[in-house]
């Protein structure tokens, strides 16, 4: 079987993870690409190659006589109607996030996956790091007990004179809450197994370039028996090496982790013992991989319908808690 693939947006760099999914395999092909802004489609001109290009996706759609996957990368706010019309045609979705931006959206979404069947998995790309992957191995091994704090950084470069005017409008980007979190709120989640708790968040902007783009934002979680604080802002110094330090530290009964992904550590003590780095595994997979290996295969992906869901759902209410002076949100999982 060939996996026909369908690209859904070209304005966020995260579609090379397809592209080189799709370069890499010989059981997967791209047949189409939907992007209707020549700007955002240039930069992968050439390694789209030949195939129909289209302002929209259901046109497009019907033109290459259907997909079996599309992969959702286009302005924000135009995601979550791209996905649901890829489930609707019967397509699974390959998506970068945010794959919503409010809980309007992501409502239709859900009810979207949940009638076709068909798998809805964000690329969270911390997973697949050596230091996430090593952290895991510990975290399930019971050597630092039952988790019960998380702290994470998400600091980002704003690169101003490269961002399109879309990414600085709420109406094209949402909001940061929307965005940014999400990857350490699956952290925990993936991390904790947690099915319940309660989100809150507060957001604001510093630099008065670009009215209405909030460019910082804290996330308190408590997820089951773990609380977490999650930071993220647009405002990591243009003048560092670095995009941007991410690290978080996790707290156990037992013992605690450091993980700084920004320089590929992980420190881990316990009771009984003194700090040490760990040491870790090989290079990452290919971000992509899991996802169309499990097609492939027939099974679900790694990253699968629910846990992606629900990340999603859970940042959204920290996204209308922020809206909100900060009013705490319940949530809890199907």
């Amino acid at each position: 079987m060939t996996i026909r693939t369908v690209i859904a947006g070209t304005a966020h760099g995260h579609v090379t993870y397809a592209l080189d999914e799709l370069d890499a395999r010989d059981d997967a092909e791209l047949v189409g690409v939907a992007e209707a802004d020549p700007e955002l489609l240039a930069p992968y001109r050439d390694r789209i190659g030949d195939v129909p290009v289209a302002d929209d996706l259901g046109a497009l759609l019907e033109q290459v006589g259907g997909a079996d996957v599309v992969v959702i990368a286009g302005v924000y706010t135009r995601r979550t109607d791209e996905a649901i019309r890829a489930l609707e045609a019967g397509a699974h979705v390959l998506a970068d996030k945010p794959i919503s931006t409010n809980l309007a959206e992501f409502t239709r979404l859900k009810e979207a996956a949940e009638k076709s069947g068909r798998h809805v998995s964000l690329m969270f790309e911390k997973r697949a790091y050596a230091t996430t992957r090593a952290l895991k191995e510990i975290v399930d091994s019971g050597e630092l007990g039952e988790l019960v704090q998380f702290d994470t950084s998400g600091p980002h470069k704003l690169r101003r004179e490269n961002r399109p005017d879309w990414f600085m409008s709420p109406e094209g980007y949402g909001s940061i809450t929307a965005d940014l979190p999400i990857h350490d709120v699956d952290m925990v989640l993936w991390l904790t197994g947690a099915t319940e708790g309660v989100v809150s968040a507060v957001a604001g902007q510093v630099r008065q370039a670009d009215p209405g783009f909030q460019d910082h934002t804290n996330v308190l979680l408590r997820a089951g028996a773990a609380t977490a604080s999650l930071e993220a802002n647009w405002l990591s110094p243009e003048a560092a090496q670095i995009h941007g330090h991410y690290r978080m530290r996790v707290v156990g009964e037992l013992g605690s982790a450091d993980v700084d992904w920004a320089y590929n550590t992980l420190h881990v003590a316990t009771h009984d013992s003194d700090w040490r780095e760990v040491e870790l595994p090989g290079d990452p997979p290919r971000q992509a991989k899991y996802f169309f290996d499990a097609l492939a295969a027939g099974t679900e992906p790694e990253i699968g319908t629910a846990a992606s869901l629900l990340a999603t759902e859970v940042t959204l209410l920290a996204a209308d808690s922020a809206e909100h002076d900060g009013e705490a949100r319940r949530w809890q999982a199907n």
